[in-house]
C-alpha cells in the first residue's frame, strides 16, 4: 500500500508540470506557423522612405523623436490588428470590401486613390534600390531602375492565393522574412560602430519619452513626415489580406470546406476560394487572436528596432550637421562614411537595398489585392503584378535618364507627400467597416457561446464590430493621423518644397 501510495503521489506531482509543459510546446509550435504575415507587413514600416526621415529626425533634433518612431508604430499596430480581424471576419481585403459594401462610384474613387498610394509606394522602392545598386555596384541609375523587376518576376512565380500553395507562400514569406532579418542585421552592425558610453545610452532611452526638444526646429514637421513614412496607405492592403491562407488552410483541413464539389461546378480551386469561400467562425477563433499577436510581436522587434536604429545612427553620427537634414541618400552615404567609417556608408546602403527589395515585393503584392478587390480586374495575376509595378518604373526610369540624382531625390520626396496626403482618405474605409456589426458577424448555430439572435432574421451571429473605447481610440488616431499630415503639406509648401 505504501509503495502504491508513493507511485501515485509522484505521479500527481509530475503531471501538472508535465501538462504545463505540453501546453507550452503547444502554444508555441502554433504561434510557429502563424509566423510570416506580420513580417511581410513588416516590411512596409522600413522602406526607403524611412531612411530619408529618421536620417533627418536624428540630424535636426538628435535622439528626441525617438517617441514619434515608437507613437506611430503603436497606431501602425493598432490599425493593423483591426485589418487583420476585418480580413478573418469577412473573408475579404480592405479593397474587396470596398467593392462589396460600398456604391460603384464611390468604390470606382477608392480605387483610383488606393492605386495612387501603390504606385507613390512602388516609387519610393524603385527609387531606394536603384540608387543602393548605384552606390553600392556602380551600376547607373536607368539600368538600377530596370534591375527592380526582378523581385517582381519572382512574384510571380510565388504568389498565389488557393490553398494548394500555401506551402509554398510559407517558402515565399521565409524569402521576405530573410531580407528582414538582413537589413536587422546591417544595422545591429551600425549601432555596434557607434561611439556610446552610459551617457549617451541614457540620452537614447530618453528619446523614447516626450520631451520639448522634439519640439525644436521643424520637430512637428519632422514627426508628421515618421508617421507619415510609418502608417503606410499598402500596408492595409496588405493586413487585410495575408491573413485569409491560413484560415482556409484550417477550414480545409478539419472538413469545414470540402473542395471535391470544386469539379461539378467546373470552377477552380482558385475561384472557389476568390468568389465562394467565407471563413468559418472556428477558423476565425482557432487565427484571429495568433495573427494579431505574431503582427505585434514581428513590428516590436523588427519595424521598431530598424527605425529607430536609423534615428541613433544618424543622431549619434550626424546631430548638428546642416548638411544632413533633408539630405538625399547619396549625402547621407557620404556623411556616415566621413563621420563614422567607411563601412558604416556601406552597411547603410546594404540595409537601404534589402528594403527596397522587400518592401518592392510587398508592394506588388498589395498592388494585386488592390486592383483585385476593387475592380475585379480579370487579367492574369502575372500581368496585373506587371503592370502595376511597370506603371512606377516607367515613371523613376525617365527621370532617372532626363536629370539624374537630383531628380530621383525630388521624386523621393514628392511620392511621400503623396502617401501621407492619401493616408486619412483610405482609412476612412477601414473604421467604417470594423465599426459596422451588420459586416463584422459570422453566422453560427444558436447554441454557440456568444451568439446573439438577430430579430430581423432570426439567425444567431456572434459579433467582432469594434466596441465604443476602440472607436474612439481609432476616430482619435484617425484625427491626428489627418492633422499632421496637413501641417506637414503646409510646411512643405510653406518652404517652397512643393
Amino acid at each position: 500500500m505504501g509503495g502504491t501510495s508513493s507511485s501515485t503521489s509522484s505521479v500527481s506531482t509530475l503531471t501538472p508540470k508535465s501538462t504545463w509543459q505540453s501546453r507550452c510546446k503547444q502554444v508555441l509550435s502554433k504561434y510557429c506557423s502563424f509566423i510570416g504575415p506580420g513580417l511581410m507587413v513588416a516590411v512596409a514600416y522600413m522602406d526607403p522612405g524611412n531612411y530619408a526621415t529618421g536620417t533627418t529626425a536624428g540630424a535636426s533634433n538628435r535622439y528626441s523623436l525617438l517617441f514619434i518612431v515608437l507613437a506611430s508604430s503603436i497606431m501602425a499596430i493598432f490599425l493593423q490588428s483591426l485589418c487583420i480581424k476585418l480580413g478573418s471576419v469577412t473573408g475579404f481585403d480592405l479593397a474587396r470590401c470596398s467593392r462589396e459594401y460600398f456604391p460603384k462610384w464611390l468604390n470606382i474613387i477608392l480605387w483610383v486613390l488606393a492605386e495612387l498610394a501603390i504606385i507613390a509606394t512602388d516609387v519610393a522602392e524603385v527609387i531606394g534600390s536603384a540608387i543602393a545598386l548605384n552606390i553600392l555596384l556602380k551600376i547607373p541609375l536607368p539600368a538600377g531602375v530596370a534591375i527592380t523587376i526582378v523581385d517582381v518576376v519572382f512574384v510571380l512565380v510565388a504568389y498565389r492565393a488557393d490553398h494548394s500553395s500555401t506551402k509554398f507562400i510559407r517558402y515565399f514569406e521565409m524569402f521576405v522574412a530573410a531580407l528582414v532579418l538582413a537589413v536587422t542585421v546591417c544595422f545591429a552592425v551600425e549601432l555596434a560602430q557607434l561611439p556610446v558610453d552610459g551617457a549617451e545610452v541614457k540620452a537614447i532611452l530618453r528619446g523614447f519619452a516626450p520631451s520639448a526638444q522634439m519640439l525644436e526646429g521643424s520637430g512637428v514637421s519632422i514627426a508628421a513626415s515618421i508617421i507619415g513614412a510609418t502608417v503606410m496607405v499598402h500596408s492595409l492592403f496588405l493586413g487585410s489580406g495575408l491573413v485569409q491562407p491560413r484560415l482556409r488552410e484550417y477550414d480545409v483541413k478539419n472538413g469545414y470546406v470540402n473542395l471535391n464539389t470544386l469539379d461539378e461546378k467546373s470552377e477552380t480551386e482558385e475561384d472557389f476560394f476568390y468568389r465562394r469561400y467565407r471563413p468559418s467562425f472556428q477558423s476565425i477563433r482557432y487565427s484571429l487572436k495568433y495573427s494579431i499577436i505574431e503582427l505585434t510581436l514581428t513590428l516590436v522587434t523588427f519595424a521598431v528596432f530598424v527605425n529607430s536604429a536609423i534615428l541613433v545612427v544618424a543622431g549619434n553620427t550626424l546631430y548638428g550637421t546642416e548638411e544632413a537634414v533633408d539630405a538625399d541618400l547619396y549625402t547621407i552615404h557620404r556623411l556616415l562614411s566621413d563621420n563614422l567609417a567607411p563601412t558604416a556608408g556601406t552597411v547603410f546602403m546594404l540595409a537601404l537595398l534589402f528594403s527596397g527589395q522587400s518592401a518592392g515585393i510587398v508592394c506588388t503584392i498589395a498592388g494585386q489585392m488592390v486592383s483585385e478587390g476593387h475592380i475585379n480586374w480579370t487579367l492574369k495575376p502575372w500581368v496585373r503584378r506587371l503592370v502595376t509595378r511597370g506603371i512606377s518604373i516607367v515613371p523613376c526610369f525617365a527621370i532617372s535618364v532626363a536629370i539624374g540624382r537630383s531628380g530621383l531625390g525630388t521624386a523621393l520626396n514628392v511620392s511621400q507627400l503623396v502617401i501621407s496626403l492619401l493616408l486619412p482618405f483610405l482609412t476612412v474605409p477601414l473604421i467604417y467597416f470594423t465599426c459596422k456589426k451588420s459586416i463584422m458577424r459570422i453566422e453560427v448555430p444558436e447554441h454557440t457561446k456568444g451568439a446573439i439572435k438577430d430579430e430581423t432574421d432570426g439567425k444567431c451571429y456572434v459579433y467582432f464590430h469594434n466596441n465604443w473605447i476602440t472607436t474612439l481610440v481609432l476616430l482619435t488616431i484617425w484625427v491626428f493621423i489627418s492633422v499632421i499630415n496637413i501641417y506637414a503639406i503646409y510646411d512643405l509648401a510653406r518652404n517652397g518644397i512643393m
